[in-house]
């Protein structure tokens, strides 16, 4: 398994917790254990010029995914093939604003983002309600099985 966080923030940032967290939903959705993850946590500019450019959206965002080989969930029975499961950006300054106005610490915020970036690079979606019933039911799941307790409710832009 190979899971890599470049830290381009300027913010400190507890990258192994990511790195758990990332081995966890790789296993708990029967992927197999060389698929490659990347992580870069991007300063409030470099998130604002990604979302413009990928999103046609102005402003920085919170997370954004961006799958590789359309990986998708294996079995208990039929892991999935090994490969490059995509990449994810996080932005810790947007994320800490989120965490303050949810009330929980930035460390709990930067987890459910990667969760909910982990569950897109996987393909799932939450552009309809059943969709987002399914992802974000999945999302709160796989967040307090890590955390052993309840996870934080989402708190995504």
């Amino acid at each position: 398994m190979s899971i890599e966080i470049n830290n381009e923030s300027g913010v400190e940032v507890r990258a192994e917790e990511l790195v758990r967290l990332i081995r966890h939903i790789l296993a708990a959705m029967f992927l197999h254990p060389q698929t490659e993850v990347s992580v870069i946590l991007a300063d409030l500019e470099t998130m604002e010029k990604l979302h413009l450019e990928w999103m046609d959206e102005p402003g920085p965002t919170d997370v954004l995914s961006f799958p590789m080989d359309e990986l998708r969930p294996g079995t208990p029975t039929a892991q999935t093939a090994a490969g490059l499961l995509g990449d994810i950006v996080l932005c810790p300054a947007v994320a800490e604003q989120q965490a303050q106005a949810a009330g929980h610490p930035v460390e709990e915020e930067l987890l459910l983002l990667t969760t909910h970036s982990m569950l897109h690079l996987l393909g799932y979606d939450h552009a309809e309600p059943e969709e987002k019933a399914e992802m974000f039911g999945l999302q709160r799941q796989l967040l307090s099985d890590f955390l052993g307790r309840d996870a934080p409710l989402e708190t995504m832009q």
